[in-house]
């Protein structure tokens, strides 16, 4: 009897002795992959701010602030880039982000089971779609068609407008900031629908049926208890869609003109950071050419971070909130 006690024992402390070195091994690897991902951020802030010095130290400060970009008399300055990639991104978000969450509430809330299936698969094939045909389709598709039809429209529609006759004015170019932020819309509307569709089916159905069962509308149930739900997903999604929106390049590189010059209308050429840098790193010749040009990725990676750190600071405050009421 002792004997066989000792035996079971002896098995399950090699059991558990196996299970501590698994567990060991499991902690290592995790630990030195969470490592590897801080060294390689670390990695490239070192590499972009030791490549803009030349730049920043040449410039200063106002480097920021001038739109001034001249390869031949070795005058760079940001303000242009900075100004296409903010602009170009906020009204990507201001149209695409209302039609995601539009889409994510009709297949949850109101698509015929047989139908949600083939919609949600068709937006997310939009998410793999290369960048490079968005820009082909927008240039030679898009772009003509907003030169005949949308922009004189618009310029039509507010030329006695006090202060929208200057947004929408000048020649219809076809291409320009408001083609490119066009087609930035369409590129993160699949990421915002898709991680939007996802947290709303999240929702307790026992919550819908609630609402719905005291005499709630559609309307009502989605904008007391759907979006309260799923409010922090919702704005993660925004998130991820304003990153894809702040960094695409090769699709905006196609319709935006690829213009160093800040103009008040929106159908006037322009550049964004990634634009420029693609366009230029190749023929880049001179060590403050280029070193203006990793500048630029340092002031894109920082205006990434800061959009980035706020939402997460944003979701932490509305945690708190939630947590006092």
């Amino acid at each position: 009897m002792n004997t066989a006690v000792n035996a079971i024992g002896s098995q399950a402390g090699a059991i558990l002795n196996r299970n501590r070195f698994w567990d060991a091994i499991l902690r290592s690897l995790t630990r030195a992959c969470a490592i590897i991902v801080l060294l390689m951020l670390g990695g490239v802030i070192v590499a972009l701010v030791e490549g803009s010095l030349p730049a920043l130290k040449a410039y200063g400060p106002g480097f920021l602030t001038t739109q001034t970009w001249n390869p031949v008399t070795e005058r760079f300055g940001a303000a242009a880039p900075i100004y296409g990639t903010l602009v170009t991104a906020f009204i990507a978000m201001l149209i695409g982000v209302p039609i995601s969450i539009g889409i994510a509430v009709f297949i949850t809330e109101l698509c015929p089971r047989p139908l949600r299936r083939p919609i949600s698969t068709a937006i997310e094939l939009l998410a793999g779609i290369p960048s490079i045909i968005y820009g082909i389709w927008g240039l030679f598709v898009l772009a003509p068609l907003l030169q005949r039809t949308l922009q004189p429209a618009l310029i039509g529609a507010f030329q006695d407008v006090p202060w929208l006759s200057e947004l929408f004015a000048g020649p219809p170019y076809g291409i320009g900031i408001l083609t490119a932020a066009l087609i930035l819309s369409i590129m993160v509307l699949p990421f915002i629908t898709s991680i939007t569709r996802d947290v709303f089916e999240t929702v307790p159905s026992m919550l819908k049926e609630s609402a719905y069962g005291l005499g709630c509308t559609t309307w009502e149930v989605v904008r007391h208890i759907v979006l309260p739900y799923t409010r922090a997903g919702v704005i993660g999604g925004v998130m991820l869609g304003l990153g894809r929106a702040l960094g695409e390049t090769m699709a905006v590189t196609f319709v935006i003109g690829n213009a160093h010059r800040i103009s008040h209308s929106l159908l006037a050429p322009g550049t964004t950071i990634s634009a420029s840098i693609a366009n230029e790193f190749t023929e880049a010749v001179g060590d403050l050419y280029t070193s203006s040009l990793i500048a630029l990725g340092l002031i894109l990676f920082v205006i990434t971070f800061i959009v980035l750190a706020g939402a997460r600071l944003l979701l932490l405050r509305m945690q708190r909130a939630e947590g006092r009421r």
